[in-house]
């Protein structure tokens, strides 16, 4: 019998088999994974993990207006399924510290199961509530913000009409350039005596959030 579904090897998603994107997260979660995740809470913990670097428990019970009995439940979830991850630079023995592990969503591939649609639905929705919410809180202090900081920031849209070959070319070379910028940051050895939040030369750092979407618009006439 032939599979008219294509196997991961020549599958057309993009963070999976040949045709992955540069720069992409080494783990692509399965099902199980994905429906774990899709959790309000569990993803509004990992945002927070992601927006701070790594946080305890109780800190995010804090912020989310949850019981630290609650957070600590749905991080042992996450941590089951490998989404976060213990921070042992941050441990003091009195309370662990979390921090989120990268992955990718192989929504072709999972779409392909009906019972998977609802789960990705939910992870539509909550990244791109999350995405205009962290850029309109950007873009709320921009005009008082730090000029270094201004200028180091951009937020642009190009519409161009491509071939998919084209478009393709467009993303492979955008993901590699973001690709070699984190590995990078990756490599480069912490400085012993910098502050938090500076580099040893005295240099403030942040926490810096990079969005790229690359799609063929769906126009309806």
């Amino acid at each position: 019998m032939t599979d008219d579904k294509s196997s991961p090897q020549d599958s057309p998603d993009p963070v999976v088999g040949k045709d992955a994107m540069p720069g992409v997260a080494a783990r692509a979660v399965d099902a199980g994974a994905m429906k774990a995740f899709a959790h309000p809470l569990r993803m509004a913990m990992y945002s927070y993990l992601n927006d701070r670097g790594s946080a305890t428990a109780t800190s995010m019970a804090k912020h989310l207006n949850e019981s630290t009995g609650q957070t600590s439940y749905h991080l042992r979830q996450l941590e089951k399924h490998g989404f976060v991850e213990e921070d042992t630079d941050r441990g003091s023995g009195r309370e662990r510290w979390w921090k989120p592990v990268g992955f990718a969503v192989p929504t072709y591939e999972l779409s392909q199961d009906e019972s998977n649609r609802p789960a990705i639905q939910a992870l539509f929705r909550t990244s791109l509530h999350q995405r205009a919410e962290a850029l309109g809180r950007w873009l709320s202090v921009e005009n008082h913000a730090d000029p270094e900081w201004v200028r180091a920031s951009i937020d642009s849209t190009s519409t161009r009409t491509m071939t998919a070959k084209q478009a393709r070319a467009l993303s492979e070379e955008l993901m590699a350039v973001i690709e070699r910028h984190e590995k990078a940051l990756d490599e480069a050895e912490p400085a012993a005596d910098a502050l938090p939040g500076q580099t040893a030369d005295g240099e403030e750092t942040r926490r810096i959030r990079l969005y790229l979407s690359v799609f063929p618009l769906v126009i309806e006439d």
